[in-house]
């Protein structure tokens, strides 16, 4: 490699081309802006009826009215752009790996840059411990290793060589395990194979959740229905009083009064809160609909290789020709009684040597993940014995190539004038070196395939000594003996197995993608807790499949291996063709046009790219399993609660219709004005989301299958149970506004007093709603149990809103009031009594419909 080879741009050149080429990182999505969500605002019929309902109260002459109703615009605006800004800062602080360092050669010298201002051309040096900042055609390499797990989902770090033209090149995202390198960037952001990926996830369509279809669709029909009967009234007011200005106002409340605006709204608190409570578990919500669809999930797609593993080699097992020990498991020894100082069997003498040369032919300071679980292993069992030799001297080192795939050490002790060399390796490479005869090398080879079949990555380890001055050019003039194998694995996280448990228990099928070596995968799919009963489907097999003969397939196999980001992807969609809803986990680049394609995808937070986190819906911020299942067990509580409160929107909303049109028909005067119904729909309506979302997640929830993918939001048994309470509400309202008519005073104040009387009863008697709708197995009658949480302090507050609106003067007149007397109000709470004892009967009498 010549000098002229390795010069830098100059300062200028990379200037331009970064202007050219746009900085080497990937595109994030942006919150929505300030002017846009006004534009959303402004488009909600509700905002329009507001408007209408405004202008008209400023051609009667209520300025006050008219301010209020606006302001209304103001108060959801806001709830918008705080629950976006939240969302999107949260996933901000995510991005770890979207930006790092980099040292290059430019012509002014050597620097270190953001990576983000790499361009190509740009000549970048790598070292052990480095993340590739960019796709890098290599020019130099030092024994250079790098671990591409995060594009292949292969834990094993791959080799470089700059002179062979399929392993010359290093990948952005990728990590350099151990050597250095110098690479002279052919590719950044977008057009790295890292951001080719991203790109290809642009032509899968994301479909809205079936709950959020099922509203779009209850809304429109609804408000169709609305508009219809409203126009209608406000007709039918005209032509019977002749005054179309408070026709036209008793048509718009009707609008109002029926327009489900809250469901939106409703559905907005409940996911987001559920978001918020996800996030206090370390799980980020980046689709905040998917929280709720966690629920209904049949099958869960999870990958090896960061996800059912902890992405980091372990020492299993020790085996020479005398001796064999087994190491503990860690999550094991970690959970063993501390009480009885249980302790592992300390290793035996005879195997002493091979760890100690195994760890002699590792670095010291060692990135690749198998050195480093060998030195760990080292400092564990062979601490405070004489096999430790910090104080020897590196000689010199042979790296492993293509032609011996294996690597040795000599080292030079301070009393001895001998080297002694270590070396490790492929265990046919290490046999070779050796010179062993065939029948020793035979029981080997049997030991390595009863290991392999374990799970375990296995190495041979070696030893010789070499008396001459000059060393030998390559390995194999050493005389190497041979002193046994180590047995290394990616260790199922601790979490997992009780994880997979619980999903079994609750009816969700759990299955395993990797592109590992079908034994490993089995071996981890054991420890893991999944099903081996039937065969793994290989990535060759799979391509021989038809759509039919994988449909077959499907039903039993719980274990994909040898499997291409492509045929993860054929994989879930086949799930979802059998009517399944698939949730998807994974770290890798690899994993991300599944993640996307799948129902619900789960990236891993602290070990995943940056591609998987921006196509999954959900993120594990700690990588742990057990979270996913904490998700599940929300969706499953979202779902719930949502049908507790749209039992309660309907039954709510018949009584505010049901006082918007009789009045009209019998000649009284308009009960219900716009202003009413905003204070219901801004104070109760938002409280009962509140209430609902926070009532816990029934006791046997999980131990129930998902619910069908055909199960609607708004069945009948929902739509019963809400008509039946509001229509007794209705007509206990109704009853008392004709008999405060009756028994008021004959004076001017004697509507606004029944007006004041009835909606006394309709909020109250709300209060008495929520609060049976909240269990639809017990009932808590009076006392603090029955105050407890939310609904506590959702209750006093109304109670004490309702106060200021009977006491105090200017607002009882913004509310067309005249306050009740004494003996009225205790009437008024005879009837919020009734009506409780009304919503309980209906309760009992009916079906469970959730």
């Amino acid at each position: 490699m010549t000098e002229d080879s390795l010069a830098g741009l100059r300062d200028d050149e990379a200037q331009q081309r970064l202007a050219q080429d746009g900085p080497n990182a990937l595109p994030v999505s942006r919150p929505r802006s300030v002017l846009r969500l006004l534009r959303e605002v402004a488009l909600e019929p509700m905002f329009l009826l507001l408007v209408a309902c405004g202008a008209l109260y400023m051609v009667l002459g209520d300025i006050q009215e008219a301010l209020m109703l606006l302001g209304f615009v103001f108060v959801v605006m806001g709830i918008s752009f705080v629950q976006q800004r939240r969302s999107e800062q949260a996933l901000n602080a995510l991005r770890d790996l979207s930006s790092p360092r980099a040292r290059v050669l430019r012509a002014s010298g050597e620097r270190t840059i953001d990576a983000r201002e790499l361009v190509v051309g740009d000549v970048v040096l790598l070292a052990e411990g480095d993340r590739v900042p960019a796709d890098l055609l290599l020019l130099t390499c030092n024994n250079l290793a790098i671990d591409e797990s995060l594009l292949t989902g292969e834990s094993v770090p791959v080799n470089k060589d700059a002179a062979s033209a399929e392993e010359a090149k290093a990948f952005s995202g990728t990590l350099v395990t151990g050597g250095t390198a110098h690479g002279r960037v052919i590719a950044t952001g977008e057009r790295s194979a890292l951001g080719q990926i991203g790109q290809s996830l642009a032509g899968i369509e994301v479909q809205a959740t079936p709950i959020q279809q099922e509203t779009h669709r209850v809304v429109i029909r609804i408000a169709i229905i609305g508009l219809s009967l409203a126009a209608a009234l406000a007709l039918t007011f005209g032509f019977l009083r002749n005054d179309w200005l408070h026709g036209l106002l008793a048509g718009l409340t009707l609008a109002m009064a029926i327009l489900p605006e809250e469901l939106p709204v409703v559905l907005t608190l409940f996911l987001g809160l559920g978001a918020w409570r996800l996030a206090r578990e370390n799980v980020l919500a980046r689709s905040i609909p998917a929280v709720e669809l966690l629920g209904a999930t049949t099958v869960l797609c999870v990958d090896k290789t960061g996800t059912l593993t902890a992405n980091r080699m372990t020492v299993r097992q020790l085996w020479s020709e005398s001796a064999a020990h087994h190491v503990a498991n860690e999550a094991a020894a970690s959970t063993s009684t501390s009480a009885t100082n249980a302790r592992a069997p300390a290793l035996q003498e005879a195997l002493h040597g091979l760890l100690e040369y195994a760890v002699l032919a590792s670095h010291r300071r060692a990135f690749d993940p198998m050195e480093a679980a060998i030195t760990q292993a080292g400092r564990q069992l062979l601490a405070n014995t004489e096999h430790l030799h910090t104080d020897w001297t590196l000689i010199d080192d042979y790296a492993l190539s293509p032609e011996m795939l294996a690597m040795s050490r000599v080292w030079q002790s301070p009393d001895q004038r001998a080297r002694l060399i270590a070396a490790k390796g492929a265990p046919e490479a290490i046999v070779d070196l050796c010179h062993l005869s065939a029948e020793r090398s035979a029981t080997i080879a049997a030991q390595v395939l009863a290991m392999a079949a374990d799970g375990l990555r296995v190495l041979g380890v070696a030893q010789a000594v070499f008396v001459a001055e000059e060393l030998p050019g390559v390995q194999h003039d050493f005389d190497f003996q041979f002193l046994g194998l180590v047995g290394l694995e990616d260790p199922v996280r601790p979490d997992v197995p009780a994880a997979i448990a619980e999903c079994k228990t609750a009816g969700i099928r759990v299955v395993m993608m990797t592109g590992d070596h079908p034994a490993t995968a089995i071996s981890i799919a054991r420890q893991a807790g999944l099903s081996t009963d039937a065969p793994a489907i290989t990535g060759s097999e799979l391509a021989d499949m038809s759509d039919a003969q994988l449909d077959a397939r499907l039903a039993d196999t719980h274990i994909f291996c040898r499997v291409q980001p492509d045929q993860k992807l054929r994989l879930v969609r086949a799930f979802q063709a059998r009517g399944d809803v698939v949730a998807m986990t994974g770290d890798g680049v690899n994993d991300a046009p599944a993640l996307k394609a799948a129902d619900i995808g789960v990236a891993m937070g602290a070990r995943g790219t940056e591609v998987a986190r921006q196509a999954a819906a959900l993120v594990l911020l700690n990588d742990d399993f057990s979270s996913l299942v904490t998700a599940v067990r929300y969706g499953r509580r979202v779902f719930a609660n949502l049908r507790k409160a749209i039992v309660f929107v309907v039954a709510v909303h018949v009584p505010i219709v049901g006082l918007s049109v009789v009045p009209v028909l019998l000649g009284w005067p308009m009960l219900l004005m716009p202003v009413h119904i905003l204070f219901l729909q801004l104070i109760i309506d938002p409280a009962c989301s509140v209430v609902f979302e926070a009532e816990p997640l029934e006791p046997d929830a999980m131990k129930a299958p998902p619910r069908k993918t055909d199960q609607r939001l708004f069945d009948g048994a929902v739509m019963k149970r809400g008509l039946w309470q509001g229509a007794g509400l209705l007509v206990l309202l109704l009853a008392t506004y004709a008999g405060t008519r009756a028994l008021a005073p004959m004076d001017e104040g004697r509507d606004e007093m029944a007006r004041a009387m009835t909606f006394v009863v309709l909020v109250l008697s709300n209060l008495a709603l929520i609060h049976t709708n909240r269990s639809w197995t017990r009932t808590v009658w009076w006392g603090r149990a029955a105050m407890v949480g939310q609904f506590g302090w959702i209750a006093l507050t109304t109670i004490a809103l309702l106060g200021v609106v009977l006491s105090v003067p200017a607002v009882s007149r913004l509310f067309a009031f005249v306050t009740p007397t004494a003996g009225l109000l205790l009437g008024a709470a005879v009837m919020v009594g009734v009506s409780l004892l009304w919503f309980e009967g209906v309760k009992r009498r009916l079906a469970n419909p959730l």
